[in-house]
């Protein structure tokens, strides 16, 4: 398997399309095991996309586009404006609540940094913040969506780990909250030093703060009710992405009508571009997936991390530190395929929950995004805020401080994760 990761990430550094680089370090696998009939290339690619739990990304995905194009987003910007009106950094404050809301309808990280960049950037740079600072918060407030259900990568860590999806959807809410409040704080203290001031003297009344409530009911109720509707057995997780697709439609052609047929061919091409680049590296995925079961990996990196120590906080410290210079190098979705099987076995062999390591890799596995020299995010925000992604990476150190720090509290208090799952599907 050593061969094999220098084979992958000889590929990457070359520009090759990590989907590909994927495929073909796998093909080198199989070639330098003979013993291995090769026909299993072949299975491997088929079977791993051949999963029911898989089928909610597609639907989340299409979901989460139909949702952009029903007015949901910009009654979402509404409210998250009236209620941080008043406090310091109005527009980086927006950027957190807006995560936050979003992360009922979204799903996905990377699309929520850059849609809040192109509707949050102009007015930044308008009112005076620096734009490397905009590109920083916007991207890494979409963290929280990792988190907030439906996350796309909670689903496949789930999937992949054979974990409960319910029960991670309703593990996340906690952890996303808490990534808000850090975020809010950072954003004070920066704020006040660089005078960037609020929109308003006072906070909003209670009548605002009812009003933009009540137009954005729909997307505030959406995550409620998937849990629910998990929990009570009306649908699993991929049917509850069937449900979130009717939804979506439901409230833009009925409730909001302002669904039109050209949004929703607008909706459904951006899906199947979204989904083809997921499920192909899926599909690659499960090649060197076979591989790493064939020969042990599982196995020998616990037999060694425990080696290491068997405390299970430590474990946990030195797995995330592992994630983080991972997500520097491999994209999200690649990280969370591969490490998940290897990983997971290690932390349950020490006593740690599944649902609460889930609860740890992702987020961490998506500061990826946020950080050099592979970030898609932050070439993405960068590009849209115009300004050099160095630049993005020196404001945004204040803000990785602050999502690590919630990683720590949530190492330390696996209750506060396990809280609601237990209260909601025990």
């Amino acid at each position: 398997m050593i061969t094999v990761l220098i084979v992958f990430l000889f590929l990457l550094m070359f520009g090759m399309p990590v989907a590909f680089a994927i495929g073909v370090s796998g093909v080198v696998y199989f070639l330098m095991t003979p013993e291995i009939p090769f026909s299993i290339v072949v299975q491997r690619v088929v079977a791993s996309t051949q999963s029911f739990t898989l089928l909610a990304i597609p639907l989340f995905v299409f979901a989460g586009n139909l949702m952009n194009y029903t007015g949901i987003t910009k009654r979402l910007v509404k409210l998250a404006d009236v209620l941080t009106g008043h406090m310091y950094g109005n527009l980086a404050q927006v950027s957190c609540v807006l995560s936050t809301l979003m992360g009922g309808v979204s799903g996905s990280a990377n699309a929520d940094a850059a849609m809040e960049c192109r509707i949050l950037g102009p007015d930044m740079i308008k009112k005076g913040y620096a734009r490397g600072y905009g590109g920083a918060i916007n991207g890494l407030s979409s963290l929280i969506v990792s988190t907030i259900p439906p996350s796309m990568g909670l689903i496949i860590y789930g999937s992949v780990g054979e974990v409960s999806i319910g029960r991670l959807f309703a593990g996340g809410f906690i952890p996303g909250i808490l990534t808000a409040i850090a975020l809010m704080l950072v954003v004070s203290w920066t704020s006040r030093k660089r005078g960037y001031l609020p929109a308003r003297n006072k906070p909003a009344t209670l009548k605002e703060v009812v009003v933009a409530a009540r137009e954005s009911i729909w997307a505030l109720i959406f995550p409620i009710l998937l849990i629910v509707g998990i929990r009570f057995g009306v649908f699993t997780p991929s049917e509850a992405g069937a449900f979130a697709c009717v939804y979506a439609m439901f409230v833009g052609a009925v409730i909001h009508r302002e669904m039109t047929w050209a949004n929703f061919k607008e909706a459904v091409r951006n899906s199947v571009m979204d989904v083809g680049a997921i499920m192909i590296i899926v599909a690659f995925s499960g090649i060197i997936g076979y591989g790493i079961v064939f020969d042990r990996v599982p196995q020998h990196l616990a037999e060694f991390l425990i080696g290491v120590t068997s405390n299970p906080i430590l474990l946990l410290f030195l797995i995330v530190v592992f994630l983080i210079v991972a997500g520097m190098f491999v994209e999200t979705t690649v990280v969370a395929l591969l490490l998940t099987p290897i990983l997971l076995p290690v932390v349950t062999k020490v006593g740690v929950d599944p649902v609460h390591f889930g609860l740890i890799m992702m987020p961490m596995v998506n500061l990826g995004i946020m950080t050099p020299p592979l970030g898609i995010a932050l070439y993405t925000v960068s590009s849209i805020m115009e300004c050099p992604p160095e630049e993005v990476v020196k404001e945004a150190l204040p803000f990785y401080a602050a999502v690590i720090a919630v990683i720590a509290i949530i190492i330390f208090f696996p209750d506060l994760v396990l809280w609601l799952p237990n209260l909601i599907f025990d």
